[in-house]
Formats: structure tokens, sequence, C-alpha cells
């Protein structure tokens, strides 16, 4: 099986990508391919959407990882919502990404999201003082 990826940009400095497939050795390129164009920018949020995928390697956790890395320095996360039970399992096991990123609903990433935004806002008025 392959791996889908649907880019939706969701506003400024934000990108929501959705995975169907699988994320393994055979198609992590894919997505850091995908990926790539989007890191060259500074991005305060990357939200990847889990729902679709079906399996996901070490390799695919590294692409993830890779992604956290590139956006850390400059402040940016990456979110992953609606992962599926066996993802969630994984992604539990292995701990590469922290709990505070991983979301059950887009909903709930989304809020997560505009109370980072307000955060953001504020400091920047306190700097402008």
């Amino acid at each position: 099986m392959s791996l889908s990826i649907d880019i939706h940009p969701t506003g400024k400095g934000s990108q929501r990508v959705t995975l169907a497939g699988r994320l393994d050795t055979h198609t992590y390129e894919d997505l850091d391919e995908a990926l790539a164009p989007l890191m060259t920018r500074q991005l305060h949020s990357l939200v990847l959407d889990l729902s679709g995928l079906e399996y996901i390697s070490s390799a695919g956790i590294r692409s993830i990882f890779k992604a956290r890395k590139t956006l850390a320095p400059h402040g940016g996360k990456v979110l992953l919502v609606n992962p599926q039970p066996q993802i969630q399992k994984v992604l539990d096991m292995i701990k590469a990404v922290p709990l505070n990123e991983i979301f059950s609903s887009t909903a709930e990433a989304d809020a997560y999201l505009d109370v980072m935004q307000r955060k953001v806002l504020r400091a920047g008025e306190e700097d402008d003082d």
C-alpha cells in the first residue's frame, strides 16, 4: 500500500497535512519530499492528520521527528491529530512525540493552536511596550 499526502494551508504560519495509507520504509521519502517546501517557511504549526494512516514504522516516525527538529528552533510545533489506535500504540511505545502534541480530534488541536496563537500575540504586545 502507498501513502497519500494531502496538504491544506490553514492560515498564516500553519499547514495541515492529511496522511492515508502506510508511512514506512517505502513511503517515508514521499512525506519528506512533500514536507520539504513547507520546512523552508517559518511555520508556527504543522498539523499531521493521521486519521487515514493504517501503519507507521520507525522510518515514518523519523520523518515526523525530522519535521519537529526543523521547526523547533523558531518555536514551531508538529501536532499529530486523529491517530488510529494502532498508530497511537506505536507513538506511546516509542515516546518520540510528546503527549501534549498528540490530539484525538482536529477540534482539540485547533483549540490548542488558538491558545498558542493568543499567547504569541500577547507576548508581541508586551514587547511593543
